[in-house]
């Protein structure tokens, strides 16, 4: 299975790397009613005290590196982990999350231990290049994930950790002008979403809505 797993890889070949995940329905069935939290790794986040209201989401959705400083701040709960980049096997052990989604149409970054675990799921590279069209810029993990629970049906969807790198990033010390991201386009793909859809809602520590 390692070998054509490889060779799908290198080859391109998305179908035969389909395979490996589970399929659109059965992923969305599973989020199907269900509260969700989607947590950014912004560093604004660590000022609020929203950890409580995080763990009391049926599902929590932590991104890459999926930093969780404190509980107070960030809750305990890892349900899912989205990722576009490989994240070290300790991390994954401690979040100990029943899926992870490997969301970047980036395929050659996918580890073989990643891609056999229970609950993975491939997101499609259909998906990822319609959502870097409408940016004109290529997306970051967590706009991906945005865009898929808009799509799924989630009764509510909280965002927490999302200041569009205003504060940089918990996961990571580069600068926005280090990243490929357009931020300001994901900005205002999130404020349409938050105007035409009512079960999104973006979470900020008062410390710096006031």
């Amino acid at each position: 299975m390692i070998l054509s797993f490889v060779l799908a890889k290198l080859g391109g070949n998305e179908r035969a790397l389909e395979c490996f995940s589970l399929r659109p329905e059965v992923l969305m069935a599973h989020l199907s009613g269900k509260t969700v939290a989607l947590i950014g790794n912004a560093k604004s986040l660590s000022l609020g005290q929203f950890g409580p209201f995080i763990d009391l989401a049926d599902i929590v959705i932590r991104l890459n590196a999926a930093p969780m400083p404190s509980a107070v701040s960030h809750g305990t709960k890892s349900d899912w982990i989205a990722l576009s980049s490989p994240i070290p096997t300790e991390i994954l052990q401690s979040r100990n999350p029943t899926h992870v989604l490997w969301m970047t149409r980036k395929r050659k970054r996918l580890p073989y231990a990643l891609a056999v675990r229970p609950g993975f799921y491939l997101n499609r590279r259909s998906d990822a290049l319609a959502l870097r069209a409408q940016l004109n810029a290529p997306p970051t993990t967590g706009l991906m994930m945005i865009d898929l629970l808009a799509r799924s049906p989630a009764a509510k969807i909280t965002l927490y950790g999302f200041d569009f790198f205003t504060s940089l990033s918990l996961s990571g010390s580069r600068t926005a002008e280090q990243v490929p991201h357009d931020f300001a386009a994901e900005r205002a793909f999130v404020d349409a979403l938050l105007a035409r859809d009512p079960r999104f809602s973006l979470r900020i520590p008062s410390a710096i809505s006031e």
